[in-house]
């Protein structure tokens, strides 16, 4: 049985983690897998975004603890939360069920969350004497407030869907049964715009939050430069004005 199912279909790269037995903990084959497919996602011209999920009863539950202590296991955070980083294109999670440590931190390198109403979202790293080493440290008060990132962090408590939706951590709450049909609803939205405005919007976006200002509106105003210049921007405009769906060419 594949650790992990990939689907193409119509500009969407769909990434299963398929470990239910184990909650869909990963080991080193399964974090590789991921891996690879978010380098298809990235170089591949077809694929416009990704989405990813779990199967069975949780999202990801991080690491399998059995696996995490062979000598295998080293350095095994060092390809997949990197390849996330460095992704130009969006990536959408769709999380049920629980979403803990290193499955946080996956759902963490994703630019848009979905949960179902019985998600349970947790950094539990620091109950086993670590701290999370998939960027969770530095990615969660990014996206939540401070103090409950930090009451996550050195706790290693949980919170429920309602909570996450409030602090900002999960876009949606929605269904089981809705759950994957929201991401790709999402995921469709996001093909239907220009490719390279998509990218050029993701990664301004990304490196401004790093930078003063100043210099992130300039960042910006490159960006902008840069696609009022390609064919996509006049194709943009004039489907617009024909009142017709644009045929973008990603050049």
């Amino acid at each position: 049985m594949d650790k992990v199912i990939v689907e193409k279909s119509g500009g969407i790269l769909h990434v299963r983690i398929n470990r239910p037995e184990v909650y869909n903990a990963c080991d080193g084959e399964t974090y590789n897998a991921i891996a690879d497919a978010w380098d298809a996602l990235e170089n591949d011209p077809e694929l416009r975004v990704g989405i990813l999920s779990g199967e069975g009863k949780a999202f990801c539950t991080g690491t399998d603890i059995g696996w995490v202590k062979t000598p295998d296991a080293e350095g095994f955070v060092d390809r997949l939360y990197p390849r996330l980083l460095s992704l130009t294109k969006p990536v959408i999670a769709a999380i049920q069920g629980h979403c803990n440590g290193g499955g946080l931190e996956q759902a963490l390198g994703a630019d848009i969350r979905i949960c179902t109403e019985d998600a349970k979202f947790g950094s539990g790293e620091i109950r086993l004497g670590w701290i999370p080493g998939g960027h969770g440290t530095q990615r969660l008060p990014r996206v939540i407030p401070l103090g409950a990132a930090l009451e996550l962090l050195y706790t290693g408590g949980r919170i429920g869907a309602e909570d996450a939706y409030r602090l900002g951590l999960v876009n949606h709450v929605v269904s089981q049964e809705d759950l994957l049909d929201k991401a790709r609803q999402i995921a469709g939205e996001i093909v239907k715009s220009a490719p390279l405005a998509v990218q050029k919007m993701k990664t301004t976006v990304m490196q401004g939050l790093g930078m003063p200002l100043e210099q992130a509106v300039r960042l910006e105003k490159e960006s902008f430069e840069f696609l009022m210049r390609t064919e996509d921007s006049k194709e943009g405009a004039l489907a617009f004005a024909e009142k017709r769906a644009p045929n973008w060419k990603a050049r």
